[in-house]
């Protein structure tokens, strides 16, 4: 069982959607795959099937259920385990308990024989205790960058966290890639091109050949809460996603 956390200190750069579309994209494939809302907003949670509310990642937190209890089928070869308003309080509990970055690593142990691949969402806030313990259990982390100045910010905090953890709990973890959204190579005269050039100058083999270009299809299919195999097969952004998704499993 593999475990991939989607992390960036920043909000809006197509996290959630990643890690929503990504796991869409191994389901389809055959695999066997965990969706982990680690963020209080949810918006992996809102843009998948309803499940139970009762049923989500602060009763895991809590004590009173294992993740096993909580994951919601919400496809075929596709499970959810939820997040909802109550993570915000559960997660300033978790942060006064000194084990809390081996939440994920102890909470997952007992899955591999039903799950292929984990995919936890992890929430944007700086020193989250939940990104901690994401990146605690994982072996890679994927990092979505917009082509904006800011994003530089974001993917250099983001890689000092990963430092951190590697030399304090997981010194397996890699940088499994940094890869752009909401990219348009045409832009204002190639001006995401020509961020993209400097992300590849500063960071080298870790910025991956995908990119995912900005298109409607994907909030569409959000707020229907289904995939983009079923809303959008021909769509540009499933061909994105698929082509990101084949190069994480490569």
């Amino acid at each position: 069982m593999e475990i991939y956390t989607f992390a960036l200190r920043k909000g809006g750069t197509g996290k959630s959607t990643s890690a929503w579309a990504v796991g869409h994209c191994m389901a389809q494939a055959g695999h066997r795959v965990l969706l982990v809302d680690a963020d209080s907003q949810a918006n992996l949670t809102r843009c998948l099937p309803l499940v139970a509310p009762a049923k989500n990642l602060t009763q895991v937190i809590d004590h009173k259920a294992t993740l096993l209890d909580v994951m919601q089928p919400v496809g075929p070869n596709l499970w959810l385990v939820a997040a909802d308003e109550s993570l915000v309080v559960a997660e300033k509990g978790l942060g006064a308990d000194l084990a809390y970055p081996l939440l994920f690593k102890k909470a997952l142990k007992n899955l591999a024989a039903h799950i292929d691949y984990v995919l936890i969402d992890s929430p944007p806030s700086p020193n989250s205790p939940l990104t901690v313990a994401a990146l605690t259990a994982s072996s890679k982390v994927y990092v979505p960058a917009q082509p904006e100045l800011f994003s530089f910010d974001g993917v250099n905090s983001l890689l000092e966290l990963v430092a951190k953890i590697q030399d304090s709990y997981n010194p397996e973890l890699e940088v499994g890639g940094i890869f752009l959204t909401k990219y348009a190579a045409t832009y204002r005269k190639g001006l995401h091109h020509q961020f993209v050039k400097r992300m590849r100058d500063q960071f080298g083999a870790l910025v991956m050949q995908a990119t995912i270009r900005d298109n409607v299809a994907i909030p569409e299919a959000q707020v229907q809460r289904r995939s983009l195999h079923e809303t959008a097969p021909n769509s540009n952004a499933l061909m994105d996603y698929e082509a990101l998704t084949q190069e994480i499993l490569a």
